[in-house]
């Protein structure tokens, strides 16, 4: 039965970032972001469950076994028991954060595409959650802060999948925000996500990749290009070297509807999972990604022998692996349609040695199709400027766009932000190949070459105003005229002071 009342995002949002009390001023937000966003789920899951099992009792009657092999055809199976109702039911018992453990362990056996989701939190940690008592307070409060009557998610309240996804995504943004960069390395700000999936285009049938993809929010984004046109057919494909991200992830896809995505847990440079045999990466029709910036102690020691030959161009220093991140994805890129946008800091752009030999290869095999100067401080954790360099393989010219973006954002408090008309702006130009002046411009492999394969956007992206002439005359008769006006000010005063018999 439907809500007489119905919910709005926002609502959502608020109900949940106050759960966030429970943990605020004990644990990180790092890590107590994992035991939020997990109840959340259980919480979802568990409100779609029973209102599917209410419509096929009303459907079919009360026959046990009947229902039972109704509801095995769903989306996921939620074990008898282990619903977030029933660990609310046993909120004062002595043991709750074994229950809720136990309970992630039965779904996660229950559920193969849920398989390893749970392995990496433990709500029954002593090290994180405290001792006893002081954990059982806060696993009580942490039901009961999603036992708010407002916080039914059921189907038939909340409409479809993109407010809880949507929720879901505004968590996480606000944990990147809240927690610096340490939170933030897992999560690409949702209007630089856009960007990037609209620059890609993908199409119906295409691979789309993400090589170190976080919470997911990126993959998603692209997917979406599609989804939004009625397309479902296209398959998404990630990793994430980090456990309880990669779990991150995982849920991420399940809340937005894409079961199907290929989403892997391992070191992407040391331990690639996407293959096609042992030998051979598999190939992608679209890349997208924001690899950690600089990454030291990436692998250097092992790519001169690497069985992929990801690093036949050179390999990158060992203490900045931007270009191990970049030569990862080119390789994976369908050699004959493949494309790539990558999120880069500005070093990338002209840094010289091992960098600057990967970087005139890159170039003169004609893979590099534009370089897009983003503004500063719009990612969470670091205020630097950072770039995007779109990659194509089978270019039908030898061109290559710059875009200076830098000075098109919308300020904040904390972060500046992208606005919808930036992002259109930067779009337009780059699928036209449009050049506009102190904007954006197509350098040619000549230009290129001159400039020592240096693609510092200035170089190529003439921004310079010319100040406006001073008129030394007018400027002398306006001085003269503030002289004469302050000192008539003076005379006034005094006499205003006498009168006071204050002179």
């Amino acid at each position: 039965m439907t809500l007489p009342f119905a919910v709005t995002q926002d609502e959502i949002n608020k109900i949940l970032w106050k759960a966030c009390d429970t943990f605020r001023g004990t644990i990180d937000p790092s890590e107590y972001k994992d035991y939020i966003l997990v109840m959340l789920f259980l919480k979802y899951i568990s409100d779609t469950w029973l209102e599917h099992y209410e419509e096929l009792k009303a459907q079919y009657g009360d026959d046990p076994e009947l229902l039972q092999r109704k509801l095995e055809r769903e989306r996921f199976f939620l074990p008898e028991g282990k619903s977030y109702y029933d660990l609310y039911s046993q909120r004062d018992r002595e043991n709750l954060g074994e229950l809720i453990n136990t309970a992630l362990d039965a779904i996660e056996e229950k559920n193969k595409k849920l398989e390893g989701v749970f392995r990496n939190i433990d709500f029954n940690s002593e090290s994180k959650l405290g001792q006893t008592r002081e954990r059982n307070v806060r696993l009580k409060n942490l039901l009961q802060d999603f036992a708010d009557p407002r916080l039914d998610l059921r189907p038939s309240r909340i409409g479809n999948m993109d407010v809880i996804g949507n929720a879901y995504e505004y968590l996480i943004s606000n944990f990147a925000a809240g927690a610096g960069k340490k939170a933030g390395e897992f999560y690409t700000p949702a209007e630089v996500s856009e960007l990037l999936a609209e620059l890609m285009h993908p199409q119906p049938g295409e691979r789309i990749y993400d090589p170190t993809c976080g919470s997911g929010s990126l993959l998603i984004k692209t997917g979406n290009q599609l989804i939004q046109k009625g397309i479902k057919d296209f398959s998404l494909y990630g990793q994430d070297i980090n456990g309880s991200t990669w779990a991150l992830s995982k849920m991420n896809m399940f809340l937005h509807g894409l079961d199907s995505a290929r989403i892997e847990w391992g070191d992407t440079i040391r331990n690639p999972k996407h293959l096609a045999d042992e030998k051979t990466l598999m190939r992608f029709d679209v890349v997208v990604a924001n690899p950690p910036f600089s990454l030291d102690k990436w692998g250097a020691e092992d790519a001169a022998s690497d069985e992929f030959r990801r690093f036949h161009r050179g390999v990158p220093p060992k203490s900045k692996g931007d270009y191990a991140f970049i030569s990862h994805i080119i390789e994976s890129l369908n050699p004959q349609k493949g494309r790539a946008g990558i999120v880069v800091p500005h070093g990338v752009l002209f840094r010289g040695s091992s960098e600057g030999t990967i970087r005139q290869k890159l170039i003169e095999e004609n893979l590099l199709d534009a370089v897009i100067g983003l503004p500063s401080n719009l990612f969470f954790g670091t205020g630097i400027p950072a770039a995007v360099l779109v990659f194509r393989q089978g270019k039908t010219d030898t061109n290559t766009l710059f875009i200076d973006a830098s000075r098109a954002y919308q300020e904040g408090k904390n972060q500046n932000k992208l606005r919808d008309t930036d992002i259109h702006k930067i779009v337009e130009t780059y699928l036209n190949r449009t050049e506009i002046e102190k904007y954006s411009k197509l350098a040619s492999l000549q230009d290129i070459r001159e400039n020592d394969y240096n693609l510092n956007i200035p170089r190529y992206v003439d921004t310079f105003e010319e100040e406006e002439e001073i008129d030394v005359a007018a400027v002398q008769q306006e001085i003269e005229q503030l002289e004469q006006e302050l000192q008539e000010t003076r005379v006034k005063m005094q006499g205003y002071l006498r009168e006071l018999g204050l002179v």
